[in-house]
């Protein structure tokens, strides 16, 4: 069963920076830590991706997936889900919603859902679920307002 999880947090940077970084699928393992690969194997017209191939290695899991991509035309909201059951996955669908503040900082809210293919017991996956997006959400604001410093 898939349990849906949401988190937020605050990156000192615009919306269209914020998107431009995670819309860059091939600098994922400069910044993503359990990231060790992630190809972009199909794309829209448009020149975004709409299927990217991630290899996973978090130490305890190890996993070879690809999602596909939808992206709101203004990128405030950017979606994925799984194409095909993986080695670990049955499900993953996850969405990015990306929101102006007036200070210029942008509020990103992560939401995923993930069903294993390994069992878990709820307590231990909420746990785990909990520990991906702070990391993900934290590298993700790390890696942005780097960026954004540099230019």
């Amino acid at each position: 069963m898939a349990d849906t999880s949401t988190q937020s947090i605050i990156i000192g940077a615009s919306p269209d920076q914020v998107a431009a970084v995670i819309c860059d699928f091939a600098s994922y393992p400069e910044w993503a830590d359990a990231v060790r690969e992630a190809e972009v194997v199909e794309e829209y017209e448009d020149g975004y991706a709409s299927q990217v191939r991630f290899v996973l290695d978090a130490g305890v899991m190890a996993d070879e997936y690809v999602l596909e991509y939808a992206y709101a035309e203004d990128l405030s909201h950017i979606e994925w889900h799984l194409v095909a059951p993986s080695k670990m996955q049955k499900l993953q669908r996850g969405s990015y919603d990306l929101a102006g503040n007036a200070d210029g900082g942008t509020t990103v809210t992560y939401t995923l859902e993930v069903e294993l293919a390994v069992g878990m017991l709820g307590m231990f996956r909420r746990k785990a679920e909990k520990m991906i997006m702070d990391a993900a959400l934290k590298q993700l604001k790390r890696r942005v307002e780097a960026t954004g410093s540099a230019q």
